[in-house]
């Protein structure tokens, strides 16, 4: 079975009944999905008006990713924005965690960071670089399992991205 026949079967049928199993679904579709393929299906749910706004999902995910996961985020919007405006949004948030000159947020650092900071970081970010949430998808892509924690309407959303992907590709 293929990953546009397993999507098909995710999505087929009564919405309602697929969303009771979508991390069913997702784990299977993850299971055969690249990782390009898993992000771009996940940057077009954070896009969604289906789902909550991009800085809610990167806050949500924050709070229940590892403090090395964590870190691993921060740094993408650092090398989007560049540490000077990255330190600058949200409050001078990261700002203050950052020594001078620091380019890298490290895992203890991270860990300072309260998931409603992170929200309101990635919020700005968004607004400045629209492109931070291809690379902050592909970054979750990379740990799949983080994004079950959106629940699923935000999973059935990813996978319904990832079909269209699929259509419009193939």
């Amino acid at each position: 079975m293929g990953l546009m026949d397993i999507l098909q079967s995710a999505l087929a049928g009564n919405g309602a009944a697929n969303g009771a199993n979508a991390e069913q679904h997702f784990d299977q579709v993850a299971q055969h999905a690249s990782t390009d393929e898993l992000g771009a299906g996940l940057a077009g749910a954070m896009r969604s008006d289906q789902t909550p706004p991009f800085g809610d999902m990167v806050g949500k995910l924050f709070g229940q990713s590892s403090s090395t996961q964590q870190a691993g985020v921060l740094n993408q919007i650092l090398a989007t924005l560049g540490p000077a405006a990255a330190s600058a949004i949200a409050g001078g948030a990261l700002g203050r965690i950052l020594s001078p000159g620091q380019t890298q947020v490290t895992p203890d650092q991270a860990s300072q960071l309260s998931p409603a900071q992170v929200t309101d970081i990635a919020a700005h970010a968004e607004q400045a670089h629209p492109g931070i949430v291809d690379q902050v998808s592909q970054f979750y892509a990379q740990h799949s399992g983080l994004i079950k924690m959106l629940g699923s309407a935000a999973l059935m959303v990813t996978l319904a991205k990832m079909k269209e992907n699929a259509t419009t590709r193939g």
